[in-house]
């Protein structure tokens, strides 16, 4: 039996493809908002982050009717960092909207968003979205989407699919060229032609399989999953299937159906139906509520497993507990297991120190957004370089391998791959693109990128553009040199002068400027030396009775870089650590005496 006045489809796509402004589209276009009601732009992306940063780090669900027919909307992440969310998120819909970019083409994670949805039977509409765009070669990415296709092995109903051209910003849609481009209507019709209705048996025994974890401060957690069989109630008696062999007897609090971005509470829903549920308190993602009458637990798709991990500890800094709320090792472990428990894809573990964490992640960017998420929350911690995760793989060493996708104006081809190579890469493809710029493909050991995107931009003055995505374990590729440059490190505790920051310049690039307190053993730059350097920035000019301190000509500072969050990531070493405070981000060694990290060094 299904239900034919609903849909459930989850928009999918490379990152910054316009997934989250096509969903404000058709909010509006919907109805779902008054017509003299203010709305900001991507409404999807609520988290502060998500705005400043333009991209989606968490799905969010959503829903708009279309001719009485209710279509359940998820906008997913793009990102590589965050597929995880797009996994578990794909075991609620039945069809994908899969966004192209007129002009990009298909992209790393157009590939892996596409991947899993065809492996889990999802019926796809491709849309090449930006078709307003100056450029834009929509005959040509409808191959290369093609391409992708045959090459993922889709079967022949999945390869027929449907293709709308689309303007997200503008908020047309079209089916044919020549067609008149008025509003999003065809794309709205394509999606409930296209998209099988939701199937299950609303009469057979319950089963709802949570996908998604929400949490409320007045009702606590929230499930977010699919009825995929049977009908529950409000305050109905049911059985959480923790494992296999665990369950436990619990009560349903309250149903709420999604209408447009709201939650709305519900008496009942029934098989098809994408819903949130409250009243279990200890609810999990991937745990399946039942019928008492038959405990019948769904499988849920498995999880591509961390790749990238770093150590959280608590700050132990001279400075430590001056500028964070939350700052005890307590605080810290449980505010990282909390983050597990939604975020699917990461894993905390216990060490040896009861004041270090384990913290692994699907990369960089992944780890890097619950730092920053936590920093803006009140704590204060101290965190390692990002290591790979290694594998023995029938008795062979294994490194987790990316396949890296760069676009590079053609002057900058030549440093790139020089770079790129010393890294232990292989380059795949190398192709002309519009506009003077060479696509460059490579597979290269995971641990070979971490700390190369800053200096990628460097090396293309910013005009580079860099994907990667993860492709499997290979044997251990041999040594990689990752870091050319050493370190600056503060001789002393006090504040910085500019004499001592002048005298400290010719030595290399310096990340503090002048009246900023440091502290021994604090690294306050970068010398192209591949050694570290102890300078004295805190050096004053003292009178003498020759001269006055100020009589000579005024001191020229070079301007001093403020290294943003990813970047203080990228640049520590193995012996050094980044301390993250609500205010303030500082690199130090791991050991602040410079006698004693002499001979540690000597041992």
């Amino acid at each position: 039996m299904s239900d034919s006045k609903l849909r459930n489809v989850a928009i999918i796509a490379h990152v910054d493809h316009g997934k989250t402004t096509l969903v404000d589209q058709m909010l509006k276009q919907s109805g779902t908002f008054r017509t003299n009601e203010s709305v900001a732009e991507r409404v999807m992306d609520s988290g502060d982050l998500e705005r400043e940063r333009g991209i989606t780090i968490l799905s969010k669900n959503t829903s708009v009717f279309y001719n009485d027919i209710k279509i359940n909307i998820v906008d997913t992440p793009g990102h590589a960092d965050f597929g995880g969310e797009v996994e578990r998120i794909l075991m609620m819909v039945d069809g994908v909207v899969l966004l192209v970019d007129a002009f990009e083409g298909c992209m790393p994670q157009t590939r892996f968003v596409l991947q899993k949805a065809l492996k889990l039977n999802k019926k796809p509409i491709v849309v090449i979205n930006k078709i307003d765009r100056e450029n834009a070669r929509p005959d040509e990415v409808i191959d290369e989407v093609i391409d992708l296709f045959i090459e993922l092995g889709a079967d022949d109903d999945q390869i027929d699919f449907p293709v709308v051209y689309a303007s997200g910003r503008q908020g047309y849609a079209f089916l044919n060229k020549g067609d008149e481009a008025k509003d999003l209507r065809p794309l709205f019709e394509t999606i409930i032609k296209e998209v099988p209705a939701p199937s299950g048996d609303a009469n057979g025994p319950l089963q709802i399989l949570i996908s998604n974890i929400d949490y409320d401060d007045y009702v606590g957690r929230i499930g977010v999953g699919r009825v995929e069989r049977g009908t529950v109630s409000t305050g109905e008696a049911v059985v959480e299937c923790i494992s296999e062999n665990e369950t436990k007897n619990v009560k349903i609090g309250k149903i709420y159906k999604f209408e447009g971005l709201k939650r709305v509470e519900a008496d009942s829903a029934s098989a098809g139906e994408i819903i949130s549920v409250s009243g279990v308190p200890e609810l999990n993602i991937g745990e399946t509520l039942c019928s008492p009458e038959k405990i019948e637990p769904l499988p849920f798709v498995k999880i591509d497993e961390p790749t990238v991990a770093m150590n959280f500890m608590v700050n132990n800094s001279p400075f430590a507990g001056r500028e964070g709320k939350f700052v005890t090792s307590r605080n810290i472990r449980d505010r990282l297991f909390k983050e597990v428990e939604t975020n699917v894809s990461m894993r905390v573990e216990e060490t040896d120190s009861a004041d270090t964490f384990k913290v692994s992640g699907r990369g960089e960017l992944h780890l890097s957004i619950l730092i920053e998420t936590m920093r803006r929350e009140g704590y204060e911690f101290q965190v390692s370089k990002p290591q790979v995760i290694m594998k023995e793989i029938d008795g062979v060493l294994c490194e987790p391998m990316e396949i890296l996708s760069v676009e590079v104006p053609e002057s900058y081809v030549g440093t790139v791959i020089e770079k790129i190579g010393a890294r232990k890469a292989d380059m795949t493809n190398m192709s002309p693109k519009d506009g003077g710029m060479t696509l460059l493909e490579f597979r290269v050991p995971s641990r070979g990128i971490i700390g190369y995107r800053s200096e990628f931009l460097t090396d293309t003055n910013g005009k580079g553009v860099i994907n990667q995505l993860f492709d499997g374990y290979e044997p251990y590729k041999g040594e990689i040199v990752q870091r050319h440059h050493g370190s600056l490190v503060a001789h002393e505790t006090g504040v910085s002068t500019g004499y001592g920051l002048f005298a400290a310049q010719d030595r290399g690039k310096l990340f503090i400027g002048p009246g900023v307190e440091v502290y021994e053993g604090m690294v306050v730059g970068s010398t192209p030396k591949a050694e570290d350097i102890t300078v004295n920035v805190c050096k004053k000019k003292h009178v003498t009775n020759m001269r006055a301190s100020g009589s000579d000509e005024a001191l020229k500072l070079t301007p001093h870089t403020n290294l943003s969050l990813e970047q203080s990531i990228e640049f520590i070493d193995d012996d050094e650590l980044l301390e993250v405070t609500p205010k303030s981000l500082r690199i130090r060694k791991r050991i602040l005496d410079k006698t004693l990290r002499l001979r540690s060094k000597v041992k």
